[in-house]
């Protein structure tokens, strides 16, 4: 089965970014299918093309590669959408 890829955008030293991080790492614990999700966290210092694209939006959520969210993450539509994912993926 296909994983799931889950990343984070960033960067050092930013609150929202923090909470985002604990917000998916609660949500990911909870999957039933927690193994078939993978998170990558990128930082717009490290990358200009992220920075260009989403500089005054971190931290934003991407489910394989798709923009799920921005600024703040609700845990119960993340959850959703992963878990929606998954039963897609089979």
């Amino acid at each position: 089965m296909p994983d799931i890829q889950l990343t984070l955008i960033g960067k050092p030293g930013c609150h929202l970014c923090d909470d985002a991080r604990d917000a998916i790492s609660r949500v990911t614990q909870t999957l039933p299918d927690a193994s078939r999700v993978t998170v990558e966290e990128r930082s717009i210092l490290d990358e200009p093309e992220l920075f260009d694209r989403y500089a005054e939006e971190i931290p934003v959520v991407l489910i394989d590669g798709r923009q799920h969210t921005y600024w703040r993450v609700d845990t119960d539509r993340l959850a959703a959408a992963l878990n929606a994912a998954l039963a897609a993926d089979g």
